[in-house]
């Protein structure tokens, strides 16, 4: 399976802007920009689609841990943060709440550092992950 996203940028980097669009069309022509990346700026930016790939990965991942160790959740919620420091992308930081009727809190962090480890958008970010999973 391949998926893909087009970029195009016109202008200098701090002046101009760009749009990005996705194979799903789910992004078609959204805009960023150096305001909407380094400021406050109307528009996506690398690091948000980023956080949202990592946090939908895990979230999914997690999901199929949980149904193989016998559980099937309610629901379960993550956010991420991803930091960009000097020029570096450096730290994902996932933060999930599950509501996972029947498990204890130890199964359930043992299933959550098996989805942070293997789901596929970790594997691929080498950087420093963080999580707090904690069940609701």
């Amino acid at each position: 399976m391949k998926r893909n996203a087009t970029a195009v940028w016109n202008g200098s980097g701090k002046e101009g802007n760009g749009t990005l669009s996705t194979q799903s069309t789910l992004l078609s022509n959204a805009q960023y920009s150096y305001k909407s990346r380094f400021e406050e700026g109307v528009g996506t930016n690398p690091e948000e689609l980023m956080a949202a790939a990592h946090a939908g990965c895990f979230s999914m991942k997690l999901s199929f841990v949980l149904g193989a160790a016998g559980f099937t959740p309610d629901e379960i919620k993550t956010d991420c943060v991803i930091t960009l420091e000097n020029g570096a992308i450096t730290k994902s930081e996932l933060t999930t709440r599950a509501k996972v009727p029947g498990i204890d809190a130890a199964k359930f962090k043992e299933c959550a550092e098996d989805a942070k480890a293997n789901c596929p958008v970790s594997k691929a970010y080498s950087m420093e992950i963080t999580l707090d999973a904690a069940l609701v």
